[in-house]
């Protein structure tokens, strides 16, 4: 019988999948203001909520056999589209309702939004002339903001049957939906390859900047470490900052048999060896896990740790700057999040520095490590 389930499950991703559409980034340069003040953060983040509305909108007056022909799927789960749609909206009224408390310093963008349907119907409207000032971006962003919808709901058609982190199992999974606004938790994953291997920059950069993050480990990758340095180095390599697990192995917990024994190996091996940055959080690879599991991982005194902004910086699909001006855009979109770059690409060491530079004065802060999911 679980061969058969396998099979099953694998068959309907294979099936269901067609080519990758196009990964979504917008090249903030056509946005006209620098980031420089916290008004000038809900300007843009006013303009990106309205725009990302205007397209969630729009994606509503498509039937089933228009959302499988637009996300390029033979089989969807329309109930958990229309379950992350509505979260999305919740998230998006909230979102708005925090940016326009600015609006008496600078009304762009500002609209009488007093509940969902105000939202909505503001949304529908949203349009600039010939003549804005932001009209150089206005294109731009609608096309980013189409795309990573369609990012997002294809994830949304596949769930369950190809897990991700676009929704949670439960209360034991944990997401950044409760940190405050305008709060950015940094965290890294390790994935498969094994170089370059960014850490040792990482956390240097971070130290120096007075930041931390949370690094998610290959338990095989602290155990080939310790096998080249000492414990004290390791613990100098990682000191300010936050470890978590992935596991043993970068290999996907949906149907490894061996999941559970490869997640409280790698536990054991931080704790042992840097109990002064273990967190006890687990981050399955690609967002790839089982349903079942609430059990095992509250026995276990372990999380889920998931993310919701997401830099697209493994595969060489997208640039440095790219992946940043991505990151950027949705952090003014959701205003709050998990960002979850990857330790193994170089674009990173831009990326990140990029980021740092056009939000250090736009009122953001950044979750310390320690305090995250608690």
């Amino acid at each position: 019988m679980r061969i058969v389930l396998l099979f099953s499950a694998l068959l309907f991703s294979c099936g269901a999948l067609a080519a990758p559409n196009d990964v979504a980034t917008l090249d903030r340069s056509t946005w006209p203001e620098q980031l420089t003040t916290p008004t000038l953060f809900d300007v843009a983040s006013r303009a990106e909520i309205l725009t990302f509305a205007r397209a969630l909108l729009a994606s509503e007056a498509l039937d089933d056999a228009g959302l499988k022909q637009r996300l390029g799927l033979r089989m969807i789960n329309l109930d958990s589209i229309n379950t992350v749609r509505q979260r999305m909206w919740q998230r998006l009224l909230a979102n708005y309702n925090f940016a326009q408390q600015s609006c008496d310093q600078d009304a762009s963008f500002c609209f009488l939004v007093e509940d969902l349907d105000t939202l909505r119907e503001q949304a529908g409207k949203f349009q600039l002339g010939e003549d804005s000032y932001y009209i150089k971006w206005a294109g731009p962003s609608r096309l980013f903001h189409e795309r990573y919808l369609d990012e997002q709901l294809r994830k949304a058609a596949l769930f369950p049957q190809t897990s991700s982190e676009i929704e949670r199992y439960g209360d034991y999974e944990r997401n950044g939906d409760e940190l405050n606004d305008r709060l950015f938790l940094l965290t890294f994953d390790s994935a498969a390859n094994a170089t370059p291997d960014n850490t040792a920059w990482l956390t240097e950069y971070l130290r120096k900047s007075n930041l931390s993050a949370t690094f998610f480990v290959l338990g095989s990758d602290i155990q080939a470490r310790l096998a080249q340095r000492s414990v004290a180095s390791l613990q100098a390599l990682y000191s300010q900052q936050c470890i978590g697990v992935q596991g043993w192995e970068f290999r996907s917990h949906s149907h490894w048999q061996d999941w559970q024994y490869s997640i409280t190996r790698s536990v054991d091996l931080v704790k042992n060896k840097l109990p002064e940055n273990f967190v006890p959080l687990v981050r399955p690879p690609n967002g790839q896990r089982r349903a079942d599991a609430e059990g095992f991982f509250k026995a276990q005194g372990l999380q889920v740790a998931l993310w919701d902004i997401d830099p697209q910086d493994v595969g060489g699909r997208l640039s440095a700057e790219q992946s940043a001006q991505r990151v950027l855009t949705l952090m003014l979109l959701w205003r709050h999040g998990v960002i979850n770059f990857n330790a193994k690409q170089d674009g990173v060491k831009e990326a990140m520095p990029w980021i740092f530079s056009k939000t250090r004065e736009s009122g953001i802060g950044w979750e310390d490590c320690q305090d995250a999911f608690r």
